[in-house]
Formats: C-alpha cells, sequence, structure tokens
C-alpha cells in the first residue's frame, strides 16, 4: 500500500520516508559540519531509490535554503560567519543556479531520465574525484605533520589572489583580514552556482575554493558556505518549481530530519581541530564517487552507448551502488559523532583540570 502517491510524482512507500528522514538527518549532520548543503549524499540517496536525477537536484535544493538558513544562524552565534562574502559569492552563484537549470532542463529533454542521470552521475565522479582526492590529501598531509594549525596558513595561491589591485573592484572581507578584488570571486561563485544547479551540491567547489584561491580559514569557508547555499537554493527551487521539477514530499521529509542534524553537526566544529573538517568531506566524497561510478554502465547501457547489460548485472550494480551509499552515510555520521563526543569529554576535561587548582587553593 502506497504510504504518499502524488500524481505523477514518484510513489512513496512508509520505509521510503523513514529512510528519507534518516538520510536526511546524516545530511543535515554533514552539512552543519562542512559547510556544504549535505546534497552530496542526498542527491544520490534520491536516485537509488529511482526518483530521476533532475527531481532529486530540484527537491534537495527546495530544502537546501531553509536548512543552510538554520545552519548559517547557528555558526554565526560562533563567529564563523562572514556573512559579506557570503553574500557576494551568493549573487554570482545564483546566476550559475540558473544557466544550470537550464543545462539541466534541456538535457532531460533530449536524453530523457536516463541521460539525465547519466549526466548526475558522471558529473558526481569527475568532481569527487579531484576535489576529495586533493581535500583528503590535505589533510592526511596536515595531520602526520604535527601541526595541526598549518592549514590556516594562507596559501601561495591564495597571497598572489590577495596582491593583485584592480581599482574599482576590490572589497574587504573580514575573514581574510584582506581586500580582494571581486573578478575573482564572481566566478568562484558562478561555477559553485553551476555545479549546485547540476548535481544540488556547491560546496565542493565553494568551500575548497574559499580555502585555497581566497586564503578564507576553513571553519568560517565551511560556514559561508551555508550563506552561499541559503542563496542559492531559494533562487534554484523557484527555477526548477516553475518547470515543475520540485517534488515537495521528499524536499519537506528531508529537511524535516536534516534540521535536527544541521545544529548537531555545527555544533561539532567547536569542539574538533579544523582538519577534521577536511576529512569527513574528503572520505565521504571518495565514498559517494564509488557509489555513483558503479551503475554508469548501467545508464550507458539503456542508452545503447555500450553492450546491453542482463537484469541480474543491473540490479547488481545498483544494489552495490546503493550498499556504499548506505556505507557512506554511516561513516561520515560515526566521523562527526564520534568527533563530537570525543572534542567535548576532551574539553570537559581540560575546564575540569583548570577548576582543580582552584578548588585546592
Amino acid at each position: 500500500m502506497d504510504f504518499l502517491n502524488f500524481g505523477t510524482y514518484p510513489e512513496l512507500m512508509f520505509i521510503d520516508v523513514i529512510f528519507l528522514f534518516i538520510v536526511g538527518f546524516i545530511g543535515g549532520l554533514v552539512s552543519g559540519f562542512i559547510g556544504s548543503g549535505g546534497a552530496f549524499v542526498l542527491t544520490p540517496a534520491m536516485m537509488s531509490m529511482g526518483v530521476p536525477a533532475i527531481m532529486a537536484v530540484a527537491s534537495n535544493m527546495c530544502h537546501k535554503f531553509p536548512k543552510a538558513l538554520v545552519g548559517s544562524i547557528k555558526r554565526a552565534k560562533y563567529g564563523q560567519v562572514d556573512v559579506k562574502l557570503g553574500i557576494v559569492l551568493g549573487i554570482s552563484a545564483e546566476a550559475g543556479v540558473l544557466v544550470g537549470a537550464h543545462l539541466q532542463q534541456h538535457i532531460k529533454e533530449t536524453f530523457g531520465n536516463v541521460g539525465s542521470n547519466l549526466y548526475v552521475s558522471t558529473v558526481f565522479v569527475i568532481v569527487l574525484g579531484i576535489v576529495g582526492s586533493y581535500v583528503l590529501r590535505d589533510a592526511w598531509k596536515i595531520y602526520h605533520s604535527g601541526n595541526h594549525d598549518e592549514e590556516e596558513k594562507v596559501t601561495a595561491l591564495a597571497r598572489w589572489v590577495r596582491s593583485i589591485h584592480i581599482p574599482g573592484t576590490m572589497m574587504y572581507f573580514s575573514s581574510m583580514k584582506s581586500t580582494v578584488s571581486v573578478l575573482f570571486t564572481i566566478p568562484l561563485g558562478f561555477a559553485t552556482g553551476m555545479l549546485a544547479a547540476t548535481i544540488a551540491v556547491g560546496g565542493f567547489i565553494g568551500v575548497p575554493a574559499m580555502i585555497y584561491i581566497l586564503g578564507v580559514p576553513s571553519l568560517m569557508a565551511s560556514a559561508t558556505e551555508l550563506v552561499i547555499a541559503f542563496i542559492m537554493g531559494m533562487g534554484g527551487t523557484i527555477k526548477f518549481a516553475l518547470e515543475g521539477q520540485v517534488d515537495i514530499r521528499l524536499a519537506m521529509i528531508i529537511l524535516a530530519g536534516s534540521l535536527f542534524g544541521i545544529q548537531l553537526g555545527a555544533i561539532g566544529t567547536t569542539y574538533v581541530k579544523a582538519y577534521m573538517v577536511k576529512v569527513v568531506m574528503g572520505v565521504i566524497m571518495i565514498l559517494v564517487l564509488l557509489s555513483r561510478g558503479i551503475v554508469i554502465p548501467v545508464y550507458l547501457s539503456r542508452l545503447e552507448y555500450i553492450s546491453p547489460l542482463n537484469d541480474s548485472t543491473i540490479k547488481l550494480l545498483e544494489s552495490v551502488s546503493f550498499g556504499l551509499l548506505i556505507f557512506a552515510l554511516s561513516v561520515g555520521g560515526f566521523i562527526i559523532l564520534y568527533a563530537l563526543i570525543h572534542g567535548m569529554r576532551a574539553h570537559q576535561k581540560q575546564h575540569q583540570e583548570l577548576e582543580e587548582p582552584i578548588a585546592t587553593d
């Protein structure tokens, strides 16, 4: 018996609702911790349930902006948000969203849902492979250097960007304690928006770009990305909704779970070393990459770009893909919760040690 069935939208069983709520919680946990909208686990999760890629992206963008608003407000209380930078990047990101959404719709109309699924999955694999491996390599290097604050050093590229002075385009940003030309922020924001409209995740570009190109500290970059996600999500939702691609049921179920997770994830950033943000981001990216990469042959087969796969092979590949996704969600949630609990205990122990001399006196 169908639990929810709205016309042409995918049918939802009760187990699907529970699954989406849990996925939303973990996605919110990840979002609050690393600043990305969390859609790099949410979009594949919905696609694994049979939701068309473009609808998964659109529904994710719909749930993103209220969640991002909650997360940004929460982390702003800890002084981690550069609102000015978020708005500047968000404006150009919105332009990228509009272009990306148009491209998504064109692919769907030309190649159907299978073509859209192939496009989104391929972009996932490419972007996750590049960004995930780099972020993990950087986190590993910092951890083994013994200097866990090393990542806060401004990169050579960021120093060069800051050294370029173009009259009439310079703006001061508190997170960098420096001025930067908006001619650098505009393409970064646009690329973030294009990616967000393609796979509902702009943080893959936005967060690393702020860290390595602009020189924003990791914690502030992840928090400021939530402001950008709010702006992109609101505009993207309107664009996709006008084309009938937003499934409000999916968005609301995921939002319900993520609103709990995002606050817990945001609190976790105050108890962990900054390099842990990169560890979590990199690990989840690589696992989701494998999950999406495994089903690419299925889409190629259905579009007749390769020799047809038999039903048993297709079913096996889809099952393995779904299993990897569940594993990615579990690993991400475990790392964040472990880091949170471990950090809180260390903080409490340090607080007790400071109080003991006072009690002795």
